[in-house]
């Protein structure tokens, strides 16, 4: 397994950027169900939280997004039949964010929104919701169980959704403890003075101290870098493999961004403030710099540090999702098909991030591929450790026979092909908005390496993980 993680080679082995001609493969169209396709996405861009987002509200965000994906679409507001957004730290004045930036980005208030949160594939989520929308009312179970979409009947009532997904890290729900949140509702009822003096008396120092949103597993009380911590020990992932593997993500994301290939970044003018155009979170340090850091979870021992691990990111996406039909109709050259997809989920405490591993292997086997057709594969990257970990663990028959219950390991894509353009260790991780960048960037890559099938596959908070596969539309 060496020749995965002795990374600073691999650097000048990255395809070329100049656009080729795909290799022809078999389609994974499926016969009574509808084609569909990525017509465009887009996200404003990813940055830091705490810097030029701070003062702005969820439903900002996503707004931006919808109207940059307005902007380079041209699609008419009142084409689109449903809009879904994912969230994760919810926003309690705008519980439904996908309603409130729709109405902010312009759509008709006859236009249906809802919200889905499932943590990190929450724009996942929300896209796959959306493909089921396409699906035809007269498919069988059976065909739909070999379809995107296992075990689900579509609704089939929609030809146009938006999908996305949107979090602002910089400002997050801080409650007053319980007990204060007890006082104070009790306190609303009071019909009296002395009743409510009564109950302003029993008022303790300790009711005012805050309650911050919990940053551990409810289930298992464990930070995630607590646990990609016990991850990477677990595996034998050491401290220098982390790091290396952060310094190709934020070098191979800095070549992407200066050589113009994010294509899905669209401008945001800030209020007040200037024009935000690109990601501010990638910088490629040096390995001397990373290993100065200390560990970030485990001390003094661990080797998850602030430099191997994605950052608190603010940022929204969105996609056009269209049935290929609707598509062709309205005149627009679709980038990818959307195709098979897998939500999996394992235990919370000891495999808390190895969905991509458990996701895998059940969507080729559900396309009917190997990795070995796979040309592009797109990983969220929580932490470099949860990356190798899980490489590690896709490349390990013992860990596929005792663990997952299969005959043999799926194996581990190799890194010629893998997030060439960069993770969410440079790019940034704004948690309900990773989906559609992994998505939308696979089709990106696609056209321009000339593959035909791309895999996207995510961890998220509970020990759940997706993955689907992205076909490249025929150029």
């Amino acid at each position: 397994m060496g020749s995965y993680f002795k990374l600073t080679g691999i650097l000048v082995n990255i395809p070329s950027l100049l656009a080729v001609q795909p290799k022809s493969k078999k389609t994974l169209a499926k016969s009574g169900v509808k084609n569909i396709v990525v017509v465009e996405g887009v996200r404003i861009p990813f940055l830091q939280s705490g810097t030029s987002y701070a003062d702005l509200m969820p439903h900002d965000l996503a707004r931006a997004a919808l109207q940059g994906l307005l902007n380079r679409t041209s699609v008419p507001r009142d084409v689109v039949d449903y809009i879904v957004y994912g969230t994760v730290i919810q926003e309690v004045k705008t519980s439904n964010v996908a309603r409130e930036a729709a109405l902010g980005a312009g759509f008709s208030d006859k236009t249906p929104a809802h919200t889905v949160t499932m943590a990190c594939i929450s724009s996942n989520q929300a896209m796959t919701t959306g493909m089921l929308c396409h699906f035809s009312p007269q498919l069988s179970w059976e065909t739909l169980s070999h379809s995107a979409g296992v075990g689900m009947i579509a609704a089939g009532q929609c030809d146009v959704v938006v999908a996305g997904g949107v979090e602002l890290m910089s400002d997050v729900p801080i409650r007053h403890s319980r007990k204060m949140r007890k006082t104070m509702l009790t306190l609303n009822r009071a019909k009296t003075l002395g009743q409510k003096l009564s109950l302003i008396s029993k008022i303790r120092p300790d009711y005012f101290a805050p309650e911050l949103p919990a940053v551990a597993e409810f289930s298992t009380s464990e930070t995630m870098g607590h646990s990609a911590d016990r991850l990477a020990a677990a595996f034998g992932i050491s401290r220098l493999e982390q790091d290396e593997y952060a310094l190709r993500s934020h070098t191979l994301a800095k070549k992407a961004q200066d050589g113009g290939l994010l294509l899905d970044v669209v401008p945001f003018k800030v209020p007040g403030k200037d024009t935000v155009t690109k990601d501010n979170g990638i910088r490629p340090s040096s390995m001397e710099q990373m290993g100065k850091l200390k560990p970030a979870f485990v001390k003094p021992y661990g080797t998850v540090t602030a430099a191997n691990s994605s950052f608190l990111t603010d940022g929204a996406s969105a996609v056009l999702l269209m049935s290929e039909e609707k598509a062709l109709a309205m005149g627009y050259k679709p980038k990818a098909y959307l195709r098979d997809f897998v939500y999996v989920s394992q235990d919370p405490k000891d495999q808390l991030l190895l969905g991509p591993t458990y996701a895998t292997p059940k969507v080729l086997e559900k396309a009917g591929l190997t990795m070995a057709d796979i040309d592009v594969f797109e990983f969220h990257e929580a932490f470099a450790g949860q990356i190798l970990a899980n490489l590690k663990a896709m490349d390990s028959d013992w860990f596929a026979q005792n663990c997952m219950g299969r005959k043999s390991k799926v194996g581990a894509p190799p890194l010629e092909k893998f997030n060439n353009w960069g993770g969410s260790l440079s790019l940034g991780h704004p948690f309900a908005a990773t989906g559609c960048r992994l998505v939308i960037t696979a089709a990106h890559r696609l056209k321009k390496e000339g593959g035909q099938y791309g895999l996207v596959a995510a961890c998220a908070a509970g020990g759940q993980g997706h993955a689907m596969i992205v076909e490249l539309y025929p150029q």
